[in-house]
């Protein structure tokens, strides 16, 4: 694995242990690293990371919040959807920062606009 996909690997570790996502039972949560990992060999990150913060956001009118192998199922739902269908986001760029505490840009592109550099005419 190269240092670009250990680093989208752990922009998804820290979605999952900021929510306590992984919050199960002790004999379950092999389930659910197990679960997650087959998720990052079979989706980009940056695309699993949008589908996990959407699916907070889903769920955060549910008491108590979802977690373990149940929310990766949701949050796997969501992908399956989004292979059908075009990706339509709930939540802006500034919003998945807030939530996730992550740069948006591997999900949403740079969202600042370029500086523009003055036009060089040649002499």
């Amino acid at each position: 694995m190269n240092i670009s996909e250990q680093l989208s690997h752990q922009r998804v570790k820290h979605i999952v242990n900021s929510y306590q996502l992984h919050f199960e039972p002790s004999d379950l949560i092999d389930d659910f690293e197990d679960y997650l990992a087959d998720l990052l060999r079979v989706y980009p990150a940056p695309l699993i990371e949008l589908a996990l913060v959407e699916t907070l956001v889903d769920s955060w009118l549910t008491v108590p919040l979802v977690r373990g192998f149940q929310f990766l199922l949701q949050a796997h739902q969501k992908l399956k959807t989004w292979e059908q269908q075009p990706i339509v986001s709930t939540i802006t760029p500034e919003q998945f920062q807030q939530i996730a505490g992550l740069d948006p840009s591997p999900i949403f592109g740079p969202t600042r606009p370029t500086r523009m550099q003055p036009t060089v005419y040649p002499s």
